[in-house]
Parts: structure tokens; sequence; C-alpha cells
């Protein structure tokens, strides 16, 4: 069993870091949030002092947060992980970032001793907390096979896209496809509905028909067609507008530094933004069913 420290105990980081618990790993974590650090120490996790704590004597040290700038901050610098963790220690950053900074701090990390990877996931709140995500992994091979055994605690599909930065790359074209098709989805519940349609059986038809998707399959965005997704649950909890918004921005920048032709991206992003202006940017982003433009 290995000793992980665990940054970030959001929404997805604190179910990932359980999870490590359960397998039998000593895990210490920290999180700005104090209702979250005391929800892992309840169950059974140490409580750091800091986020530099949490790498004291780390075999890996895991970390999951909002931006670029917060993993900049944590890592860069003199008072930064890179300037005070054990070079031994495998650092594993879930976050979804921008690719170009998940390669300079894998290139900062790398200058000092460190073997890193970015690794951000898919399948939400309820995919970390089932152990099934999805990692979209960037890095040498060596660190990947070394990251392996502790990722597949927090999930069921492991995928070495390529060097540092291209489980991020691979990370903003899913997150900009998924945007696009959560209102695609809405838009066709919206369209029956207004024709008469009960939408639970528009859904049941569409899963089975070639519409079918994972937005419609799994995360219907309309309130009463599916238990246990943030839409019955007054949107609540899952992954926020403003989280998707900062994803769709990370698409459409990468696109325009590569002269890339995104036009549903860019209109996600516009509509996304729409929502958040709203005031529902800590809503569930499948709360664009709900858009009225």
């Amino acid at each position: 069993m290995m000793k992980i420290g665990f940054i970030g105990l959001g929404n997805m980081g604190l179910p990932m870091a359980l999870n490590l618990l359960k397998a039998g790993h000593q895990v210490s974590g920290f999180d700005l949030v104090k209702s979250q650090l005391d929800a892992f120490a309840n169950a059974g996790g140490a409580v750091a002092a800091n986020a530099n704590d949490t790498a004291k004597d780390a075999d890996v040290l895991i970390s999951m947060l909002p931006a670029s700038r917060h993993v900049e901050g944590l890592y860069l610098g003199d008072a930064g992980i890179l300037a005070n963790a054990n070079p031994k220690t495998l650092l594993i950053d879930c976050s979804t970032i921008s690719p170009k900074v998940a390669q300079s701090v894998a290139a900062a990390a790398k200058a000092k001793g460190f073997a890193m990877i970015d690794a951000p996931v898919s399948g939400g709140t309820a995919g970390a907390q089932a152990g099934t995500l999805t990692f979209m992994v960037g890095g040498d091979v060596g660190a990947v096979d070394c990251a392996r055994p502790v990722l597949e605690r927090m999930g069921k599909n492991i995928f070495h896209a390529g060097a540092n930065g291209a489980g991020q790359t691979v990370k903003v074209c899913n997150n900009m496809l998924l945007g696009i098709q959560m209102l695609g989805t809405s838009e066709a519940l919206r369209l029956g509905i207004a024709n008469g349609l009960d939408p639970k059986v528009l859904s049941d038809i569409m899963t089975k028909s070639s519409g079918r998707n994972w937005a419609l399959e799994l995360y219907n965005p309309c309130p009463g067609v599916m238990e246990n997704v943030p839409s019955s649950k007054g949107y609540a909890g899952g992954f926020g507008v403003d989280l998707m918004l900062k994803d769709l921005g990370l698409a459409v920048e990468n696109a325009e530094g590569l002269e890339a032709s995104v036009p549903l991206g860019r209109l996600a992003q516009q509509l996304y933004e729409t929502q958040s202006k709203a005031g529902n940017g800590q809503l569930d982003f499948s709360s664009v069913f709900n858009l009225k433009k």
C-alpha cells in the first residue's frame, strides 16, 4: 500500500480520495473548504495542515484543482510543491487545464527530478463515487506505468494519449463535444415537449435511435426523466456551468492557436456564458435545458 497525498477534495476529488482509502492506501488530504476536509476526516483520511504537508513522505501526490492558475500556483515558485517535496514522489495532476500549462509544469517538474503526468478524468461525480472514471493520461511511459495501479483504484479505463499535455488535449476535445451534445439534447427534448410529447417516452425512443448520446442516455437534462442525476435534484452538484464554460474556453483557445475550426464549440461557449451570466454558473451544466435563448 502506498502513501498518497491528495490536494483538492471537491465534488470530484473527495470521492476519488475516498476510493483510495477504501483500497487500503494511506491518504493525506488538503482542501480550502472545511466541510470537505471534515468529510474526508470522517471517512478515515488524514487531514494535512497545508498543501505542501500532503507531500511529506508521499509516494504519490495527486491534485484535482479548478483551473490552470491553481495548478501553477500549487506546483511552481518557492512555496510550491516542486520546491518542497521529495523528487521521488510521483506527481499526478487530474485537473482539467490548458495543455500548454500542463506541458510547462511537467517540464519544470522534470528539471527538478520529478516524474509527472497529466491525468484529467471523465465520468462525472457518479463515476468518481463508483470508481469507474476514465483517465486520459499524458506523460512518459515509465511514469504512466507507475501511476496505473493508483489510477485503477479510482477509474475503470486508463488511456495513455501521448506525451505530457496529451491527456489535457483529449480532455478539452471530449468536453467540447459533451457541451455541444448537452445543448443538442436539451433542444431536442424541448422541441418534443412543445409538441406535447412525454419527455421520458421521447428519451426512451431516441436512446434506441440515431440521436443516442451520453447526455441523453446517462445524464438526461429534463427533470423527472431519470433518477439520481442533477436535473432531478434541482441541478445541484455534478459538473457546474462555470466549469463547462472554462473547458469550452480552453478548447476554443487551443483551436485559435492552431487555426482549427470549431464553430459549434464557439457557439456552445456563448450559450453556456449566457447561462452563467443569468446567475446559474454553479448549477450543473445540464441546466442549459432551461436556457431560453
